[in-house]
């Protein structure tokens, strides 16, 4: 039967699926209120930023329909948040040379240095959260997470 706390402990803690789910939310919820207050000045959304990110990683203007799937979203929710960021000059269209029906698009100068500040600030609320970790325990976090990560974000995102 094993010590008298035994049961208790078991009985406290024997949901680890619900203790990691409720950590992992809330050490998300944590990233997430950090770079809201970054992008809370600058009249950029925290999905807003997320696309101006996938944009700038890929080098290359991206069609409107590869940038929606990247993003598992749907076509018109990128259409209403790549006018967002037209308007406020984060953002250019431009047609697509091989297929006229197509339209590109590609962070400005603006949008490039809109994202140097939010990864600047996005790193430092990670090392605030993070840097309690050792190295080897971010390491381990970092390959339990990747783990999980099914589609490998984790690796195409550079570990941002």
């Amino acid at each position: 039967m094993g010590h008298p706390g035994a049961a208790r402990s078991d009985a406290v803690g024997g949901d680890v699926v619900g203790q990691l789910t409720e950590l992992v939310v809330r050490a998300s919820w944590r990233l997430r209120r950090g770079a809201a207050k970054e992008l809370a000045p600058l009249g950029v959304t925290f999905g807003q930023a997320r696309v101006m990110r996938v944009l700038a990683r890929a080098g290359e203007p991206l069609r409107m329909a590869d940038l929606a799937a990247t993003l598992e979203i749907v076509p018109r929710s990128v259409t209403t948040m790549i006018d967002t960021l037209e308007e406020a000059g984060l953002v250019c269209r431009e047609a697509d040379l091989h297929d006229r029906r197509s339209v590109l698009v590609a962070p400005t100068p603006a949008g490039h240095a809109v994202l140097e500040r939010l990864d600047r600030a996005r790193r430092a609320g990670a090392e605030e959260l993070f840097g309690r970790l050792t190295a080897p325990q971010r390491a381990t976090l970092l390959a339990l997470l990747a783990a999980l990560d099914a589609d490998g974000a984790v690796a195409h995102a550079g570990g941002r």
